[in-house]
């Protein structure tokens, strides 16, 4: 039995941090003067408490690099544990979550998935909206520091591939990994201080102005109000499209851009390839608009533009009920949403760059069938693809159909209907946000699903946020033994 103690000591700092954080939507509800200030300050003593302790207690054996088992443990660990202590204030505040809920909120909040069990949104203190923004902006940034660091070197789903990413710039070395880290931290807090501001500029207030950029910006989806993004039609649309699409793109190109390398963005096939598929499904749902329903171009526009970019970023706001929209677009979504972003990015899903090595494999292989004897091998962005990768891609590719699969009959069997049970399943996998239908779509909300149904949506969400075989692995037993 390997040694737990370094990862309880890490998980432990990260809980204590993150009661830290609960100080800062207490200060929003002293501010707002409803007395609702005790329930972040009683979460914040709780969390800090329990998560110093247990630091301190394991902190004789912190020293020393993670074995790959405590780094796989570690990964999944600090996503489960972490929401259990962000839903106390969902527990002890206005909402008056069951556990249960407040789990799923947390969860949802930390893994930027923006389903949501609450309703009322308008009503609830400004310290538990500001709280549920800030899961998702720390998750955000905690998902792309488990990208460029943590998958690669786990070699899951094929991000090995990035391996050299984040210390390789058109040929120059980049500085050491804390110093990438602190840099990805500076790019994250300026698109997000930028988005507030550009938000502000289209009239919102500026309460909802900062909530809606730590959302936007970590593709989160969370909103203030029951209607999502749907009370800001208009510019405020435009300027969230483009933040959720720069927040779906790979970070360590920003951080090459910062050290020189001014074309490193657009020298990245996934970025072309993300951008032009957003282009494409963009135009199909503006000449859908404009053939079957009283739509302007303008207004058509807008709304293809931000509802496309938010479901394929995993954002998850909607700004309009889609589901009205029609069967073809309806289904089009659905699928939309299991295409992602790019790798690196706080955007979820099955991520571009694999479905890229997908097609180049088959490229590959109708090749070798017309030309039996020729030596043919899958490339990506110039460079031939080692067969670990393309394995790792194939085997996550087989992995989330039978995952999705599973978790679709299992919410079938709670009692959910067909396109409930499918469509939720696809939206906690690919951490998306709405599903389908009148319940969970666009227009509904997570909070008459059953208890049971809520509880695989959970574990769902956790394994759709870590690639799925980070976590899977650990319910091997050569894991346990080696």
């Amino acid at each position: 039995m390997f040694d737990l103690r370094p990862v309880a000591h890490v998980i432990g700092l990260l809980v204590a941090c993150l009661g830290a954080t609960m100080l800062l939507p207490m200060l929003v509800d002293i501010a707002e003067g409803r007395g609702e200030w005790p329930v972040f300050l009683e979460s914040a003593i709780v969390t800090i408490l329990a998560g110093g302790l247990t630091a301190v207690a394991s902190s004789n054996s912190a020293q020393g690099r993670l074995s790959l088992q405590q780094t796989f443990l570690l990964t999944v660990c600090v996503w489960a544990v972490l929401p259990i202590f962000g839903g106390i204030p969902f527990v002890l505040g206005a909402t008056e979550a069951r556990l249960v809920d407040a789990y799923f909120e947390a969860m949802s909040g930390m893994t930027t998935t923006g389903a949501t069990v609450f309703t009322g949104l308008e009503a609830l203190p400004k310290g538990l909206l500001l709280w549920r923004g800030l899961l998702q902006w720390l998750g955000g940034i905690g998902v792309i520091v488990v990208a460029m660091v943590f998958l690669p070197e786990l070699r899951v789903g094929g991000m090995q591939i990035f391996r050299t990413e984040a210390f390789e710039t058109m040929g120059k070395i980049l500085p050491r990994a804390t110093q990438i880290s602190a840099q990805i931290s500076t790019i994250y807090v300026t698109l997000t201080l930028a988005c507030a501001l550009m938000y502000l500029g289209t009239g919102m207030n500026a309460f909802d102005a900062s909530v809606h950029a730590l959302t936007t910006v970590s593709t989160g989806g969370f909103a203030n109000y029951d209607a999502s993004f749907g009370v800001f039609q208009g510019p405020a649309e435009y300027v969230a499209s483009v933040f959720m699409v720069l927040a779906a793109l790979p970070f360590v190109r920003y951080v090459q851009m910062v050290n020189g390398a001014r074309g490193a963005l657009f020298a990245d096939s996934q970025v072309r390839t993300f951008l032009i598929i957003i282009a494409v499904l963009v135009a199909v749902t503006v000449a859908v608009l404009l053939s079957i329903f009283p739509h302007n171009p303008e207004q058509a526009l807008r709304e293809a533009l931000f509802n496309i970019v938010s479901i394929i970023s995993g954002t998850g706001y909607a700004s309009v009920d889609y589901m009205g929209w029609g069967a073809f677009l309806a289904t089009m979504f659905f699928f939309v949403g299991l295409i992602g972003g790019c790798a690196g990015s706080t955007a979820c899903s099955v991520k571009v760059f694999r479905y890229q090595l997908l097609f180049a494999s088959i490229r590959t292989q109708l090749r070798k069938v017309r030309a039996p004897h020729g030596v043919f091998a899958p490339r990506y962005e110039g460079r031939p693809v080692g067969d670990d990768v393309l394995s790792s891609v194939m085997s996550f590719f087989m992995f989330f159909v039978v995952t999705l699969g599973l978790f679709s009959v299992a919410l079938s069997l709670t009692g959910l209907d067909f396109i409930t049970s499918v469509s939720g399943a696809a939206t906690a996998l690919g951490n998306i946000g709405p599903g389908l239908g009148d319940q969970i779509g666009p227009a509904g909300n997570f909070q008459a699903v059953n208890d049971t149904a809520k509880w695989l949506l959970i574990l769902a969400m956790l394994m759709g946020r870590l690639e799925l075989m980070a976590v899977l692995v650990l319910f091997t037993l050569r894991f346990w033994r080696g």
